[in-house]
């Protein structure tokens, strides 16, 4: 599946629209956790027959596109099975909330499994196969719900001409601190074929440097949020500073919003960037199989850690992996830095010990 992201234009009016759109979609979502924590035994197949029951019951629920409904629901459902599969594994603490949405109450000592969540900040919409025409020349798309979004124009690099309409599955609406964007969800399988290196390679994460490799090459650490924490902390301020509910507030909380995007996007280039370098490079790569939400529970380098964004890293290996036919194995962690190379013996130490001695020299 490939996902292209276009910036969206349009007027003030269409915008307006969108934001009913989303606010509509988390409508249906909460509905349908709600339908499922009330009534026992409910289904996937029961929440999308809720959704026209929904439809007919709320004039602006019916403003929306029945595919797009059907989508909210399937997101209700999937916060929902990954909560029985929680229950199933065992796994205690995590929260699941559709959208990728995380709340600290969440995060819990008591051993909840990712009970399904009411969500507070949706800032998407997804249509399937209906509800939207593209044009010919890719430049534009048309929404032809109820909402009256309308025609948007579209600016992006990608080429929609190489696939057929009827592989585009999904279409996504997403609000950003910057822009409206439109993602195409493209039922293709991505590879390339490239010659073998011969290479193998082992990753060592760590927050002096990025990684180091076992062929003894570091890369730096780049702390792109500690390089702009001081602009993210005077940009808070001024939020702090306005009146609630006023225009100025709002102009100072979009400001905000567009100093963490920058960092989020740096992140992103970076850890995609390093992970195509790495997986060219090599044909098989090898890297510890870190629990970063366990390693975040220390408060003084849960900063620095999320900073270093090394789960994001170990995703894009993993997928570009895929694309050129390469091995990834995940190493347990477990006295990775203890063992002796050598003979295998377990030499206690602390963080703050640099060189490894041991009996065997």
């Amino acid at each position: 599946m490939l996902v292209f992201e276009f910036k969206a234009y349009g007027k003030s009016n269409q915008l307006a629209a969108i934001d009913d759109a989303i606010r509509t979609a988390k409508f249906i979502r909460n509905s349908c956790i709600r339908l499922w924590m009330d009534v026992k035994g409910t289904l996937k197949n029961d929440l999308q027959k809720y959704c026209a029951v929904l439809a007919a019951n709320f004039p602006f629920a019916n403003e929306l596109n029945s595919m797009a409904r059907q989508a909210s629901a399937e997101r209700a459902w999937s916060s929902i099975s990954r909560f029985y599969e929680n229950c199933k594994k065992g796994i205690s603490g995590e929260s699941v909330a559709g959208d990728g949405f995380r709340s600290g109450k969440l995060m819990n000592p008591k051993g909840k499994k990712g009970y399904p969540q009411f969500q507070k900040d949706c800032r998407s919409v997804e249509y399937k196969s209906t509800g939207w025409k593209l044009a010919e020349d890719g430049k534009s798309i048309n929404f032809s719900d109820k909402k009256g979004i309308g025609r948007l124009k579209l600016k992006g690099t990608r080429d929609l001409h190489f696939y057929q309409i009827n592989q585009i599955k999904r279409v996504r609406l997403v609000k950003r601190a910057d822009a409206v964007y439109v993602q195409f969800c493209i039922d293709v399988d991505r590879w390339e074929n490239v010659e073998p290196t011969g290479n193998t390679v082992g990753l060592d994460v760590g927050l002096k440097e990025y990684y180091t490799d076992s062929n003894g090459l570091m890369v730096e650490n780049p702390k792109f949020l500690r390089k702009g924490d001081s602009v993210l902390k005077r940009s808070q301020r001024r939020v702090s500073r306005r009146v609630k509910g006023s225009k100025n507030r709002g102009k100072a909380r979009q400001i905000l919003g567009l100093r963490h995007l920058k960092i989020s996007r740096q992140r992103k280039d970076h850890a995609v960037k390093l992970a195509r370098c790495v997986v060219q490079s090599n044909d098989l790569i090898a890297y510890e199989d870190l629990r970063i939400k366990n390693m975040v529970k220390n408060h003084c380098l849960a900063k620095s850690i999320n900073d270093a964004s090394w789960y994001q890293f170990r995703v894009w290996v993993e997928y570009f992996s895929k694309v050129f036919k390469r091995v990834t194995v995940a190493v347990n962690p477990q006295y990775s830095s203890q063992e002796c190379s050598s003979c295998g013996e377990i030499v206690k130490k602390t963080l703050s010990t640099r060189t490894h001695v041991c009996k065997c020299q």
